[in-house]
């Protein structure tokens, strides 16, 4: 009898696949709550990334320490999961180069992503992405780190569409408070947090700009943090906005109290992932051609749709339906 085909062999010879990554992404910038959140990780499971800071989180004029620091914290056995990236500082602070070179040098394997700040532009953002190909090159990597692209300057969302359309880059992320700063006091301090993060128009229209240039390229769209860091029923509420008003798949933490209000906000609704299930489960039987499923036909266009949602199931730790888990995920691996 011939194996079951996997979606993620047979749905996208004509395209690539969309990134299945974590619904949350919380960043830490000190040893002590780097250790912390690596144990919530693992506590947790592959739930949520883990950004190591070396931007705002580098104490000034030990920079070269720092990224010493997170190269281990990213190389060390508790970084169990593969899910441990890093923020290096921007293009025009004089260590961005030499973060790259000491934590692709020192972690290279298990970095999940690099992040670049304040990219004033397509020519910034490609220019740290060649320097992160090149110190890859150097230091024997088969593998392309991703990198993730932060969006927070007048430069940036004017050609984000641009730099979407660079390759090597996984997602786009809003940084809404340099954003709002760049703005020299037009864009009131209120809409640094909710509601008026979601209603200034200038902040909504950079919302929406980022989101739609992210998926339209393959990338995922990350969502700033929201500053509110007990009150989880706001997390969650921003959370949830973001997701369903504004198309984001991913959100940055702040503090580990946010990171399930997120994850929580950003699950797939469970009746969908039901139905998702049935009908991934029904094409897979037929050999991936088109399916007659509670009287509507589906074939490859839906078979995609309903696969990249059990991915985002999956990464949200939800319980999924019978025969799914063991069928299409029990042989998929983290990253080491």
């Amino acid at each position: 009898m011939t194996a079951a085909l996997h979606p993620s062999g047979v749905l996208y010879r004509e395209a690539k696949p969309f990134p299945a990554l974590p619904a949350c992404e919380h960043y830490a910038g000190s040893e002590k709550l780097i250790t912390k959140a690596l144990a919530l990780q693992q506590a947790l499971g592959p739930i949520f990334d883990l950004t190591c800071d070396c931007e705002d989180g580098a104490p000034a004029g030990a920079e070269t320490a720092h990224a010493e620091m997170v190269a281990a914290a990213v190389a060390s056995a508790d970084n169990r999961f593969g899910r441990v990236g890093a923020r290096i500082h921007d293009i025009t602070h004089p260590h961005w180069r030499s973060d790259l070179e000491i934590i692709v040098g020192g972690a290279g394997q298990r970095l999940a992503y690099v992040t670049f700040p304040k990219v004033d532009g397509r020519q910034d953002a490609q220019t740290m992405l060649m320097a992160l190909a090149a110190v890859s090159k150097n230091c024997g990597l088969a593998r392309r780190i991703p990198a993730h692209v932060l969006i927070e300057t007048h430069g940036a969302l004017r050609e984000v569409e641009e730099i979407a359309a660079l390759p090597g880059i996984e997602t786009l992320d809003f940084g809404l408070m340099d954003f709002v700063s760049g703005h020299h006091g037009a864009i009131p301090a209120a809409a640094m947090k909710s509601p008026g993060q979601f209603e200034h128009p200038l902040v909504a229209r950079a919302k929406c700009a980022i989101a739609a240039a992210a998926l339209g390229h393959g990338l995922v769209p990350s969502h700033n943090v929201t500053t509110e860091l007990h009150d989880t029923q706001a997390v969650y509420q921003d959370a949830r906005r973001a997701r369903e008003a504004f198309g984001y798949l991913r959100m940055w933490s702040i503090h580990p109290n946010q990171v399930q209000p997120i994850i929580d906000a950003m699950k797939p609704n469970f009746e969908e992932v039901n139905e998702a299930a049935g009908i991934l489960l029904a094409a897979q039987a037929a050999d991936w051609g088109p399916i007659r499923h509670d009287g509507r036909l589906h074939d490859r266009a839906s078979y995609r749709y309903y696969w990249e949602l059990l991915q985002r199931a999956h990464t949200t730790g939800m319980d999924l339906p019978p025969g799914v888990q063991q069928q299409f995920f029990s042989n998929l691996h983290q990253p080491s």
